[in-house]
């Protein structure tokens, strides 16, 4: 089909190097799958190299802790994803020899592995002719011929992967696949799209109807929660403070923070009579003193998360629950957290 020939002409002209297109090794193939989903190339790339040099294998990654994982994959964000990189490593090893499923199907049936990625496995690495449909292919696909389905909506997931099946190349899917990728990333940009020396343009539905900024629909219906986390930062003369471990489906699963207050009504004297402070400070003397003024917004896809650092002077209690750990300073740095705190790890103590 022209659509698809055109495409890839353009993809073998322009295609950015990247070192996961220099292998056809289906755990490189996975692992760069798995670090790009909402994730930048930009930022995915530093992780991808992390990785592989890190885990060379997946009986590497298999034999990695979770917290190793963790610490590696800190700043990416989704961190089921990591969890679930970590699960499938292991069942690959363990359960598979080490070899990956060599279809779609089987591809599907690895946990953290969905449509888009099995495809994409499964065409690259073993040229099974499966499409890939993912923001980069809605928005070509949806331009090119016109169409205001919404894209996050039943029907219109199950309309443009029928289109897409139809319009696969199969004598070249792995090429075909990443060329619409590319050219949705490179070219057909969600703003301000390179239309004017594109490929397609002569035949493109929604140039020609003066509806490129318009396409592809979707339906708004993120409704964002706010919540108010307050931490508290324990600050010793020994250079000791205490963190803990999020456990729980919440956010942020398996990864260190400092002692948290979640309330929305803060301040220093709602703080120091805390059920969750009173029961670490028990009768010892401390200060406590607001990291900054204004708390700082930290913005997830579903939820805004207001934040402040409390810096508490004071010892260290002698007990703690199950869940933290008293660290010294130095040791701060060898455990997964989220960026949020890992930005104000840095910061402050380094300074301290």
């Amino acid at each position: 089909m022209i659509f698809s020939k055109k495409l890839i002409t353009w993809y073998l002209q322009n295609k950015r190097s990247m070192p996961w297109r220099e292998t056809k090794n289906p755990y490189h193939i996975w692992l760069s799958e798995i670090i790009l989903q909402q994730t930048r190339v930009a930022q995915g790339l530093p992780y991808y190299m992390s990785f592989t040099e890190a885990f060379p294998t997946v009986f590497d990654l298999a034999n990695a802790s979770e917290e190793e994982v963790l610490k590696l994959w800190q700043g990416l964000g989704y961190y089921s994803r990591a969890r679930n990189l970590h699960a499938t490593a292991k069942y690959v090893a363990n359960d598979l020899n080490g070899v990956f499923p060599t279809t779609y199907k089987g591809l599907l049936q690895l946990k953290g592995v969905g449509d888009y990625t099995a495809s994409a496995i499964a065409s690259i690495c073993y040229k099974e002719a499966v499409p890939v449909v993912d923001g980069n292919v809605y928005r070509v696909l949806s331009r090119y011929f016109g169409i205001d389905t919404p894209i996050n909506s039943t029907k219109g997931v199950k309309e443009f992967k029928e289109l897409a099946i139809t319009l696969m190349d199969h004598e070249e899917p792995a090429e075909y696949n990443q060329a619409i990728m590319e050219f949705g990333a490179l070219q057909c940009k969600p703003k301000s799209p390179y239309c004017i020396i594109c490929p397609l343009r002569d035949s493109c539905e929604a140039l020609k109807n003066g509806k490129v900024e318009v396409l592809p629909v979707k339906i708004k219906k993120l409704k964002i929660k706010k919540r108010y986390f307050n931490y508290l930062v324990f600050f010793t003369e020994d250079k000791k403070t205490i963190i803990q471990q999020r456990v729980g489906n919440g956010i942020w699963k398996g990864l260190y923070e400092f002692p948290l207050i979640e309330s929305d009504a803060i301040d220093i004297d709602t703080i120091s009579s805390h059920t969750v402070f009173r029961e670490m400070i028990k009768d010892k003397e401390y200060e406590i003193i607001p990291h900054q003024e204004e708390p700082i917004v930290h913005k997830l896809s579903h939820q805004h998360l207001y934040t402040r650092f409390y810096i508490i002077k004071s010892d260290i209690p002698s007990k703690v629950n199950q869940d933290q750990k008293i660290v010294d300073y130095e040791e701060i740095h060898a455990y997964p957290v989220p960026i949020l705190l890992g930005n104000f790890i840095d910061i402050f103590f380094q300074q301290n």
